[in-house]
C-alpha cells in the first residue's frame, strides 16, 4: 500500500553503541518558562520572580529543571531516530549539574550505551545517555534512559 506510514526511526539494530547523535538547537525563552510554570503549576520564585531570584544562588531567574528535561526529549525526537520505532519510554534518571538559564541555546546529545534483544520477537531494549548542552558547551542536564524499541525479525 503506497499511502501506508513508514517509520523513519532507527530500529534497535541500527543504534551504534558509543556514537553521539546530536540534535538541532533551540533557545530557551521567557515564554517557555511562563508556559511551563502555568502547565506544571510550579511557580517557584526562582523561576517566576526576578527580584526574589536576584538574591538567590544564581543571581537571576533560572528555567525549571524539568523544563530542560522536556526540551531534551523534544530535541532528541526532532532527530527522527525514534519516530515510529519507539515502543515505550521505560525508565530514566536525571541530574542537573548546572542551571538552565533563560536565553540559553541548547542541544541534545544522545549516546547509546547498550542494546539487547527482548525475549519477545520484534523488540528490544535500548539504554542511552542524554545530555542537554548549552551554547558554551556546558552540560546543564544529564539523563540515563531505558527505551523499548522495535527490532527487526
Amino acid at each position: 500500500m503506497s499511502g501506508e506510514y513508514q517509520p523513519r526511526g532507527l530500529y534497535l539494530e541500527d543504534f551504534e553503541v558509543g556514537r553521539e547523535y546530536v540534535s538541532p538547537a533551540r533557545t530557551v525563552t521567557e515564554a517557555d518558562v511562563v508556559n511551563f510554570a502555568g502547565l506544571s503549576g510550579d511557580f517557584n520564585p526562582l523561576h517566576t520572580d526576578e527580584e526574589f531570584a536576584k538574591n538567590g544562588p544564581f543571581g537571576k531567574r533560572i528555567a525549571h529543571g524539568a523544563l530542560g528535561f522536556i526540551i531534551s526529549t523534544g530535541l532528541s525526537n526532532q532527530m527522527g531516530i525514534y519516530e515510529g520505532t519507539t515502543i515505550a519510554f521505560l525508565e530514566c534518571t536525571v541530574k542537573y549539574p548546572k542551571p538552565l538559564l533563560i536565553g540559553d541555546t541548547v542541544h541534545a546529545v544522545v549516546t547509546p550505551t547498550e542494546t539487547r534483544r527482548s525475549s519477545k520477537p520484534g523488540r528490544g531494549i535500548l539504554k542511552q545517555s542524554l545530555r542537554l548542552v548549552n551554547q558554551d558547551g556546558v552540560t546543564v542536564m544529564e539523563s540515563e534512559q531505558t527505551l523499548m524499541m522495535k527490532a527487526r525479525g
